[in-house]
């Protein structure tokens, strides 16, 4: 008979609830190590049918390493989950688990597809890039509006020009120079560190062949042609164009109700 397995993953602890011919045979917690829970699951359920999971934080890393340990994971849309567990009087980590392992026994669920180690590992590298070129870009301003208040307005420059311009105006003020070059030395080696990995990510994008499509547009480069080919990953996952657009939140949304009609405009970041 067929086991189908609800896992309710947090940081630490994760609670499992097994089913077996509409009744529940197991429930108890693992700490959140899939090789730990794999062990588990094989223990207690040998026949395992469905091992469901919600979208989170963990949600890519457990979905490759269970299917690696050849258990059948599911990563199902947490908000389609919390729709179906709202109903239940009390809320606790094991309720939730039965109720899931519920959902997965009778196939009442919302499967999501769950991206590749490649194309998240690509995907880190531009949110990396993007978060220390916003870094520095914070860095120095708040280098500009320190000396500002001290009457030394630093000139329009970036890169080394702005640097060289803050040194300048700082060599007759040693008191100021001891609290603004330490945050000049960060906003240095922040920029060396961006430069590294935007020639890393320009390297990738140069040996993918849909982003050297992309980038064949004009005002296309290598940020924008590798977040839109990673999050596509595959164009066989869509029917067609239009539904790129639509999983992407570029068109709109029609809302009709007896005598309201209204069309509203999504907006999808990430």
């Amino acid at each position: 008979m067929d086991d189908y397995i609800r896992l309710d993953v947090s940081m630490k602890v994760t609670a499992v609830s097994i089913r077996r011919g509409g009744k529940r045979v197991w429930r108890g917690k693992c700490p959140s190590d899939p090789k730990l829970i794999a062990d588990l699951i094989r223990k207690r359920a040998p026949s395992a049918k469905r091992v469901i999971f919600e979208t989170g934080p963990l949600s890519v890393w457990f979905y490759h390493a269970l299917r690696d340990e050849g258990l059948p994971a599911i990563c199902i849309d947490a908000r389609h989950a919390k729709a179906a567990l709202d109903m239940a009087a009390n809320k606790t980590d094991a309720d939730d688990a039965d109720g899931l392992a519920h959902l997965a026994e009778v196939g009442f669920y919302r499967e999501v597809r769950v991206k590749g180690f490649d194309s998240m590992l690509t995907r880190t590298l531009v949110a990396a890039r993007t978060r220390l070129v916003r870094i520095c870009t914070e860095l120095s301003n708040q280098i500009r509006g320190l000396m500002k208040t001290f009457g030394l307005v630093v000139p329009a420059g970036k890169g080394s020009t702005f640097e060289k311009n803050v040194r300048s105006l700082l060599v007759h003020h040693d008191g100021l120079s001891a609290i603004v070059l330490p945050m000049l030395e960060a906003w240095r080696g922040l920029r060396i560190r961006a430069a590294e990995l935007g020639r890393q990510l320009v390297a990738g994008a140069r040996q993918n062949q849909a982003c050297r499509i992309l980038m064949s547009i004009p005002g296309v480069g290598a940020i924008t042609a590798t977040s839109f080919a990673t999050a596509v990953e595959d164009p066989n996952n869509f029917k067609n164009s239009r539904s790129v657009g639509a999983w992407l939140g570029l068109t709109t949304r029609r809302y009709q109700s007896g005598e309201v009609d209204y069309d509203g405009h999504i907006s999808r970041r990430g």
